[in-house]
């Protein structure tokens, strides 16, 4: 209903850019008539798969977030905090956790939630038949890499068991300081196993799933909306408003027309167009808040030419990442290192900086002078405005600094996720938001175990690093570990190109409150109420 295609000005984006131009003369708050108490959101695309097990994206997680809660939360601190698990021990020097869960929690369809869901989902997020990109996670557990590469076909060895219905223990390899913060994310989220296997991939359709968090899947129009509804089994304070539309709006400045037209009551970054962010930020409800995310471009380093550090190097310093925060508006802030800013063992003195004179040097020295030789390639990215202004400015450096002309392909969300799943470009966007706020999130990223790890490079002393670091509890020993680490990835291997830390614009209709951001950048939308009314004369 509300998609338009970017190739063509439809006359829907035509109407929207008019009702945009009008709006922009009169800096006014969104209309009201809101009905009801719904409030309505833009997830910008559709999610790639409401299967926590699954799911690799924010869109889904921000859907996810919403049905579900696990364990554990982040408190305002981003410290792990009771949820399922009421209370929590740790044994044997940090190598035994024993969680004891709450017996008032229930699935929507009135079951109990058990210790035996966790453990349930946890071996099926570890399962190698399930295909889960986010399996290595887990890997901290006795015996969780062994089960998922095969080399244990045993799935009561793996160190996660229910003892009992309220009593989950969970045994590590070795001590890990950030493993609470672990079961903070969607992925160990319970799960029911006969819903599962009775309806196997439709498990996550809206007449089968169960969940078990304020919010029930109510319909999901794919390509379209979802609705959320409050979940009546929830064991906390039930929503303060009557439903959730989630819109699936993929133009900008469709987005921000409807939102200044009354349609929409939440606007996040994928949803502002860069050049509106200044105007925007002037309206009552907007908020700047940095976020632990970073961008970067990936070289497909398993074939050519990228399989030369030192053409992959000659890229790197031929980018100005200056530029960016200039022509995103979003308070962006250029890296060249990968742990991101607040987080332990944050350098920006590591990586590779701006320099077209070495960069020229590294290609001649590959064989390729002035740019002279070398092979076409093109340029990946996800379909998202933001994404191509960054990647028309790096074409454009790469011409003026290194002679070398790179063509430019975008593509929808998913299919741009399985493309890089099975088949990256040759040089391609990604980018990464924390799961949990440790560096060891970021550094495993690109471990050779790592599904997510769409560089396909794998590098020995790198994986030893960020296993020793995940190990140490010494705070300056584990930062030097990290930081020999990034060096690795950002200046001597140099497999991928950091490019800028984000910061999440939003704008929330005056009409309701609740809604608080964080450096993690998920959706809750639990504390959403309508605002109390103001008194005016």
């Amino acid at each position: 209903m509300f998609f338009l295609k970017n190739k063509t000005l439809s006359y829907r984006r035509l109407f929207a850019l008019i009702l945009l131009f009008f709006c922009a003369a009169c800096e006014t708050s969104p209309k009201g008539g809101t009905a009801g108490k719904n409030f309505r959101v833009n997830l910008s695309t559709e999610p790639p798969s409401l299967d926590w097990s699954l799911a690799t994206d924010h869109v889904s997680f921000n859907v996810i977030a919403n049905l579900m809660v696990g364990l554990t939360e982040f408190d305002k601190q981003l410290k792990p905090a009771p949820v399922i698990a009421k209370s929590w021990d740790i044994l044997e020097g940090g190598r035994k956790l024993v969680f004891h869960l709450r017996d008032d929690v229930t699935w929507s369809d009135g079951k109990k939630v058990r210790a035996q869901d966790f453990e349930y989902s946890w071996k099926r997020l570890l399962d190698p038949k399930t295909g889960s990109q986010y399996a290595y996670i887990l890997f901290d557990i006795e015996n969780a890499q062994e089960f998922h590469e095969g080399k244990q076909t045993d799935a009561s060895a793996v160190g996660v068991q229910a003892q009992d219905d309220f009593t989950l223990t969970v045994r590590l390899r070795h001590p890990a300081s950030y493993f609470l913060a672990i079961t903070t994310f969607e992925t160990t989220f319970p799960q029911r196993q006969d819903i599962i296997e009775k309806f196997d991939s439709r498990w996550t359709d809206p007449e089968n799933i169960v969940t078990n968090g304020p919010f029930l899947l109510s319909s999901w129009k794919h390509e379209n909306e979802i609705e959320l509804k409050p979940n009546p089994n929830y064991f906390r304070a039930k929503p303060a408003i009557d439903k959730v539309t989630m819109l699936m709006v993929k133009e900008k400045t469709t987005a921000v027309a409807m939102y200044e037209q009354g349609q929409l009551d939440f606007l996040d970054d994928h949803s502002i167009p860069a050049l509106e962010k200044n105007r925007l930020s002037k309206q009552r409800g907007f908020k700047r808040v940095p976020q632990l995310r970073g961008e970067y471009y990936g070289f497909a380093v398993d074939r050519k030419p990228f399989n030369d550090p030192r053409v992959r190097k000659a890229f790197a310093m031929a980018i100005d990442r200056s530029v960016f925060p200039k022509i995103l508006h979003g308070g962006e802030e250029p890296a060249s290192s990968w742990i991101p800013p607040g987080m332990l063992a944050h350098n920006p003195k590591i990586g590779l900086h701006f320099n077209p004179p070495e960069a020229r040097r590294l290609l001649r020295e590959a064989g390729y002078p002035e740019g002279k030789g070398f092979p076409r390639i093109v340029l990946g990215y996800d379909n998202e405005e933001d994404r191509k202004l960054v990647a028309e400015a790096v074409q454009g450096m790469w011409q003026r600094n290194l002679g070398i002309v790179v063509g430019l392909e975008n593509q929808e969300w998913k299919v741009y996720l399985k493309k890089l799943q099975n088949d990256p470009f040759p040089v391609f966007r990604d980018g990464w938001g924390a799961d949990y706020p440790d560096p060891d999130n970021f550094m495993k990223l690109f471990t050779s175990n790592s599904g997510n790890n769409h560089l396909r490079w794998k590098n020995n002393r790198y994986d030893q690093l960020a296993e020793r670091a995940a190990r140490e509890f010494d705070t300056k020993k584990r930062v030097r570990l990290y930081d020999d680490a990034q060096r690795i990835l950002c200046e001597t291997e140099l497999p991928m190109v950091p490019l800028y830390w984000r910061t999440e614009s939003t704008v929330l209709n005056p009409l309701f409150t609740g809604l608080e951001m964080n450096s993690m950048g998920r959706l809750d939308l639990h504390q959403v109420r309508p605002a109390e009314p103001t008194n005016s004369r």
